[in-house]
């Protein structure tokens, strides 16, 4: 047997070069994933509402007058224009075109002269909705209306988070970090997903935050579960309390396929990365810090900066390095280092990566 032809390689450059290629992950993957749209935060009472843009739609999620979520496309149905901008309150859904007005529970409620059309039923007109769901606080959308909850997507994934976070329900956004990298988002999220690359790119995480050499990623459904043990107390870059709960000397990380990932740092401290694919080329990545009702903290204040001015600023000189390089003609995939024992030196979550690029 030839022993080359076991090895696994990494993706052509194609897949992330080619703005067709984009395009149809546009109108497949990215309609047909759970991707997230806001903190629940954003909808505490009845009639708040927001707007996303999520795989080229513009989509407005709400708390309707029973309290509960509902997520819509953002398009009036008689003549398109779009219904609502940004972010507010409202007790109904007015369009700004011609007045047409839909209840909170989508359908139509009236227009101006509809009655004078024979055969008019506004019971027949909705808006189209879109799957949502609550996960911890934190809301996703999914514009397949097939698609299956997210629990079967991550399994376990709501159950662990609430071990690690106990007071997860609580939390509030206290900071949103805003980073554009010049890569395509695939890029982005292959380099988040490996820790390979960490002992020697990222010296305060790996040294101030985390024990390397017990790091390790594992596949859990279309989720990837990285585990590792927290720096001896000494070296650590913040104070933590041991005793405070099981988890408190624990690093975990739970990406959810394709475009977001909850971060426990040591001391129950979590922190999320969503992803927004703008283009082939482009990406922006937000970086939320969470709190207790969003109250002040000094410590995640540091974090915050301590991880934007080091192992953020680095994964930007990084990914878009590999963006130009996948551009080169003197690129050809390299074989991905799948150590057995999987561990910090392997890329055995690359391949479940790549894989589920694939099979996308």
């Amino acid at each position: 047997m030839n022993v080359h032809s076991q090895l696994i390689h990494s993706l052509e450059a194609r897949y992330y070069t080619d703005p067709s290629h984009f395009e149809r992950e546009k109108d497949g993957l990215l309609a047909r994933t759970w991707q997230f749209a806001g903190h629940t935060s954003l909808l505490q009472k009845p009639g708040d509402y927001f707007t996303i843009d999520i795989a080229g739609e513009s989509i407005v999620c709400l708390k309707d007058r029973e309290g509960v979520l509902r997520a819509y496309f953002n398009v009036c149905q008689h003549r398109a224009h779009q219904l609502v901008q940004g972010e507010g309150n409202t007790k109904l859904l007015v369009c700004p075109y011609h007045s047409w007005t839909y209840e909170l529970t989508g359908g139509l409620r009236s227009g101006p002269n509809v009655k004078s059309v024979p055969g008019f039923d506004r019971n027949q007109i909705c808006l189209s909705t879109v799957q949502i769901e609550d996960f911890c606080g934190f809301l996703f959308v999914n514009l397949d209306p097939n698609a299956k909850p997210m629990d079967a997507w991550f399994p376990n994934v709501r159950e662990e988070l609430r071990s690690f976070v106990p007071h997860i329900d609580r939390l509030q956004p206290l900071e949103w970090v805003e980073i554009e990298e010049n890569c395509n988002w695939k890029v982005s999220v292959e380099n988040y997903s490996e820790c390979y690359h960490c002992p020697i790119n990222h010296p305060t995480f790996a040294t101030g935050v985390i024990k390397p050499e017990t790091y390790d990623i594992q596949p859990q459904g279309y989720c990837l579960r990285h585990t590792t043990e927290c720096q001896n107390l000494e070296r650590m870059t913040y104070e933590i309390d041991l005793d405070s709960n099981e988890h408190a000397g624990d690093y975990s990380s739970w990406f959810l396929w394709p475009l977001f990932s909850f971060q426990v740092y040591p001391g129950n401290i979590l922190n999320t990365y969503h992803w927004r694919a703008v283009d082939v080329d482009h990406v922006v990545v937000w970086r939320g810090w969470y709190t207790i009702d969003g109250v002040d903290s000094e410590v995640v204040r540091r974090l915050a900066v301590q991880d934007r001015s080091t192992t953020v600023e680095e994964d930007i000189y990084l990914v878009e390095s590999v963006q130009r390089g996948l551009k080169s003609r003197g690129y050809k995939p390299g074989p991905l280092v799948l150590d057995p024992a999987c561990g910090v030196h392997s890329e055995h979550s690359v391949q479940a990566l790549q894989g589920w690029m694939r099979e996308a």
